[in-house]
């Protein structure tokens, strides 16, 4: 920050201003110094007593929170999106700023040692799976959120790690990083209205639904659910798809869990995360 925190102090009180070109002013010169200036913002919104001034410093948190939100995903992207906890961490900051991702990695890290315990040598895939499936679902409790299916929080790791409910993509990543780290090829799929995931390896393939209590299925139930449906197989409905797809997924669902709020501030807000994600794809050519 080039100004020191005397300075600082001096300009923020300029925010009281009246005259709203000076207001204006001042907030172009406090977003200008960047992210860096956030901590001195916070502690200047505690000692404020004014609830304009207040609502002024939370409105410029927030738009260089998002704008470096925006900026960290760009990165995670031409990074090759090599890893799925860390774009569900960045997901989290959206709507929690502090999120921790060394926090997030330990409570995986948990639910990891809690299954390796029960884990034996020379199983069937299918009985690893249940083995899964038993502690996940049975002995650490996580559950489809059934009753608040669009909620945003349902989105976002951090809030699912801590309720233990999640939609079907939550669940799945859940899933999908605790095999990671148990070595297993376990992978999501982008299926039609349902997200998840796959074993797949030189000599087994089969379909698991996290949202259904770890359901294990074939693919011949994925081609009656897509008969249902009435839509035509296509490769992307039955093999793994990559982390960039799920990102994309996620920031959809959110998208429409804001919309059903009515909250279209913050769903278009997401869909600008989309568009990064996305490689600036306009986000109407992407659909839903």
């Amino acid at each position: 920050m080039d100004l020191d925190k005397k300075e600082f102090k001096a300009l923020v009180s300029l925010l009281e201003d009246d005259d709203q070109e000076i207001s204006s002013h001042v907030e172009g010169k406090i977003m200008s110094l960047g992210s860096d200036i956030i901590p001195y913002l916070e502690e200047q919104w505690e000692n404020s007593f004014d609830p304009n001034v207040q609502r002024k410093i939370e409105d410029m948190i927030h738009n260089l929170q998002f704008s470096q939100l925006k900026e960290k995903l760009r990165d995670w992207k031409e990074g090759g999106a090599e890893s799925l906890l860390e774009g569900m961490w960045l997901i989290s900051l959206y709507q929690y700023p502090d999120t921790d991702l060394n926090e997030l990695n330990k409570e995986v890290e948990q639910i990891y040692y809690d299954i390796w315990v029960e884990l034996k040598e020379d199983l069937h895939p299918y009985d690893q799976v249940k083995i899964i499936n038993s502690a996940l679902f049975s002995k650490l409790k996580f559950r489809a959120n059934t009753k608040n299916f669009h909620s945003p929080n349902n989105s976002f790791l951090k809030s699912v790690l801590e309720s233990k409910k999640g939609n079907p993509i939550s669940l799945s990543v859940i899933y999908m990083l605790v095999a990671e780290k148990l070595g297993m090829p376990i992978y999501g799929v982008n299926l039609p209205n349902l997200f998840i995931v796959t074993y797949k390896s030189e000599e087994t393939q089969f379909y698991i639904n996290a949202f259904n209590r770890g359901l294990i299925f074939s693919k011949k139930d994925i081609d009656n659910y897509l008969a249902n449906l009435n839509l035509t197989p296509k490769p992307i409905y039955y093999e793994p798809c990559s982390n960039e797809d799920i990102i994309k997924r996620v920031l959809r669902n959110l998208i429409m869990a804001y919309e059903k709020l009515d909250d279209h501030q913050k769903a278009d807000e997401i869909k600008e995360l989309l568009i990064e994600v996305s490689g600036g794809i306009d986000f109407d050519a992407l659909g839903l």
